[in-house]
């Protein structure tokens, strides 16, 4: 998928009035802000490479993704944002030569279905604080939707979740993080004790592309050190932000290189993502029936 500036995606008029421009330069801004007033719903798909003991596992992820900001005050947001993983692999978990009754025989090595649900509830206030530093805090959960022992954790997990960030002219910097415990677990499963932290910094130009350079590390603290604790995924991605029709959209590209994995971990990765934006809490338009329908 070939990277392109406005001038090239666009699928409307040729020129942008100046309202249009004002309008993409907010969403772009908004958009590097997790906890910003926007309603987004961002599909991801992740193609990740290297795993398993023979170094040919793959697995691809497509994330749904939708963030919804809800006004609970005059002067607070409630953000709720949601992860549901719809997730595909091969070979992460194969040896070869395995005994017969293994469960790892060559027509189990795929495992198709949902991984684990995550959602994070983000009380924010509408106003910048001190230094203009934009923050949101509060409950994350994880909820054991896998489909397969091994797609999810079969845990009910949660814990605290934070998020800090600054924007200046075209830049955004900050970090996301959150804990998870596990305080219901599934019958023959481990406990989870795990970290996800997201650094980020992103510099959006004039014509409503922004590349950004992120990680989303996480430490399994359960893990033991010969087995390695930490998966660190260092991310650069560019977007771009565009209509089609009047629905604003974001597209976005990306790749993975992985700086530190668990044993049998992934290498690389590529990411490609469409976000579809609805500003100031617009919703879609119900869509009207055709003449020929009564």
């Amino acid at each position: 998928m070939p990277v392109t500036t406005t001038q090239n995606l666009s699928l409307g008029a040729v020129t942008e009035s100046s309202a249009e421009a004002s309008e993409a330069d907010k969403l772009a801004k908004e958009l590097a802000n997790p906890i910003a007033s926007l309603i987004s719903v961002p599909f991801q798909a992740n193609e990740d490479w290297g795993y398993g003991p023979t170094g040919n596992g793959y697995k691809f992820t497509v994330n749904i993704q939708p963030v919804i900001p809800i006004s609970i005050s005059k002067d607070w947001n409630l953000i709720l944002r949601t992860i549901f993983p719809i997730v595909s692999q091969h070979d992460l978990f194969y040896f070869a030569n395995l005994p017969k009754n293994s469960p790892l025989q060559p027509q189990n090595r795929s495992q198709d279905g949902l991984s684990d649900t995550t959602q994070s509830f983000f009380f924010s206030p509408k106003n910048p604080g001190p230094f203009g530093l934009i923050w949101g805090l509060g409950p994350v959960f994880l909820y054991p939707t896998g489909t397969h022992p091994f797609l999810g954790t079969g845990t009910f997990s949660i814990g605290p979740t934070l998020v800090v960030l600054k924007q200046a002219g075209p830049w955004t910097a900050g970090a996301l993080m959150n804990q998870l415990w596990s305080v219901v677990i599934e019958e023959h499963r481990s406990s989870l004790n795990q970290m996800f932290v997201q650094p980020f910094i992103a510099y959006t130009t004039k014509t409503h592309t922004t590349f950004t350079l992120s990680s989303e590390s996480t430490a399994n603290w359960n893990a033991t050190s010969d087995d390695g604790k930490w998966t660190v995924p260092l991310i650069f991605q560019i977007s771009q932000i565009l209509k089609i029709g009047k629905q604003p959209i974001s597209l976005q590209i990306g790749g993975k290189y992985y700086a530190d994995t668990p044993r049998y971990g992934a290498n690389w990765g590529v990411r490609f993502a469409l976000t579809l934006l609805y500003p100031t809490g617009k919703r879609p338009e119900p869509i009207e029936k055709p003449s020929f329908v009564k």
